[in-house]
């Protein structure tokens, strides 16, 4: 499933990096694209794995960024 989560807090490259890193770890995420000017996280993962969603926006939080909605 492919998602795009809105957020606030990643202001440059570096952040976005961060990002990706932390959902890339994510288990059951196969790909992740952060970016910081239009302020969204486009993910893909298996909506299969449970709590997958809530893990994703947790490894978005720990980057001190926040998921919107």
């Amino acid at each position: 499933m492919q998602k795009k989560i809105y957020v606030t807090g990643m202001d440059d490259d570096s952040t976005a990096a961060k990002v990706d890193e932390a959902v890339k770890a994510v288990a059951g995420v196969a790909s992740v694209v952060s970016s910081a000017a239009k302020c969204q996280v486009c993910v893909d993962f298996d909506e299969s794995v449970a709590g997958i969603e809530d893990a994703i926006n947790n490894a978005i939080g720990s980057t001190g960024v926040i998921a919107l909605g």
